[in-house]
């Protein structure tokens, strides 16, 4: 695991800054990598990453020290029947039709009220005006929660991020998650009560009422679920909307394609889960000692997983480096389930239960932006930069565009 490159640390401005750089030198001389201030194995090839998603022996033993503190005990952390069920349990609300009746209506109505906000002002930061707020406005909306309270569960997901986020281990901010998960129990409980005596037709009754084999959730499952619904949801579309946008004005001919034929936001949306992942890195444990990239893991260490790295491995995609809606090694058919190619989702037992929610959300708001903003471009002498290490995307992103009607 000698190599005549060094990357930077993980941990290092250096890293943030420019984390692919960081990557090409780990894929081609140190696939494998212990850190000793994270006290973590790290791989960064996509047979390696893949390995460690699909394989049983991986477990998501360390969510328990990992995300535990802020959610509660999530289905990430379940296996064998009790994951099936509650997977089960919670995975048809998200697909076909009944994401479709109940949630598609949601996802227009809250993107178009943002754009509304802006549409006739000709500048907008699609970060802080749009990205931002969507996707928690849409889960508030589709939990049936008070819309009066979309600033406190913002809040709250920061706070969950931030706590998902801390690699340095800042007390403060560790703090704070821990005090969002008691916090956001005392609001949801009372509320998941009451829908189990009067449910509606929203994501929170059907919760209540789901049943697989004899078996419920009980209202600290569901909590823990809509805590997890929050900041995973959140944070991934927040960060791929601004990073669709980003990619296609960075790309105009791409951009142009996807504005005249909006089949292609799907493909736009795929790649930019490969070039651009909201989320860079996906934490395993493996159950007993593993050969991998070459070496030896531990049973029981800590494996973080670089998707960030995987899905820029020249090893499975052509000119890893290059945005291009059009290529041909990422199919698009299979990019939001199970069988993709890229590594954004994760795969195996715990694939996104939400990819297709993600898909849904994305495809009705670039639409809806794209035909608000018809000639759309970053607003003069800025340059967008990305922000984050476990999550990244554009701290913002200034736009310019002639207002329609």
């Amino acid at each position: 695991m000698t190599a005549a490159r060094t990357a930077p640390d993980i941990l290092s401005a250096e890293f943030a800054a420019n984390p692919y750089a960081a990557y090409r030198i780990m894929l081609d001389d140190t696939p494998l990598i212990w850190h000793e201030a994270m006290q973590t194995y790290i791989v960064s090839r996509y047979e390696d990453v893949a390995r460690a998603f699909k394989e049983p022996t991986f477990t998501t033993d360390n969510y328990d020290w990992q995300l535990e503190p802020a959610h509660g005990r999530t289905i990430l952390q379940m296996s064998g029947r009790e994951h099936a069920v509650r997977r089960a349990l919670v995975a048809p609300a998200f697909r076909g039709s009944e994401l479709e009746r109940k949630f598609l209506p949601v996802i227009e109505r809250n993107s178009r009220e943002l754009i509304d906000a802006f549409r006739g002002a000709g500048r907008a930061d699609l970060v802080t005006d749009f990205a931002r707020h969507f996707p928690i406005n849409v889960i508030v909306d589709m939990l049936g929660l008070d819309r009066g309270d979309h600033e406190q569960f913002q809040k709250w997901y920061m706070a969950i991020i931030g706590f998902l986020s801390n690699l340095s281990q800042d007390p403060d901010v560790t703090a704070a998650g821990i005090e969002t998960r008691e916090e956001l129990a005392a609001y949801l409980i009372p509320i998941i009560q009451e829908r189990r005596a009067n449910p509606g037709d929203d994501l929170l009754s059907t919760l209540c009422a789901a049943e697989v084999d004899g078996t419920q959730m009980d209202d600290e499952d569901i909590k823990a679920f809509c805590s997890l619904l929050l900041a995973a949801g959140g944070e991934t579309t927040d960060k791929a909307i601004a990073s669709i946008f980003k990619n296609l004005l960075e790309h105009p001919e791409q951009l142009e394609a996807v504005r005249a034929d909006r089949s292609l936001i799907p493909r736009a949306f795929a790649e930019t889960l490969r070039y651009t992942p909201p989320v860079h890195m996906i934490m395993r444990q493996p159950a007993q000692d593993v050969e991998l990239a070459g070496g030896v893991v531990p049973a029981g260490s800590t494996l973080t997983c670089l998707i960030g790295a995987a899905n820029r491995d020249e090893r499975r995609f052509a000119h890893p480096d290059r945005f291009d809606i059009f290529r041909d090694d990422l199919p698009t058919d299979t990019a939001f389930s199970a069988a993709s190619k890229h590594l954004a989702f994760a795969l195996g037992r715990h694939f996104c239960v939400g990819a297709l929610l993600a898909k849904s959300e994305i495809e009705v708001s670039v639409d809806q932006l794209l035909d608000a903003m018809p000639d759309v471009r970053i607003d003069d002498d800025v340059t967008p930069v990305e922000q984050g290490v476990f999550t990244r995307g554009p701290a913002s992103l200034p736009v310019r565009f002639t207002p329609v009607g």
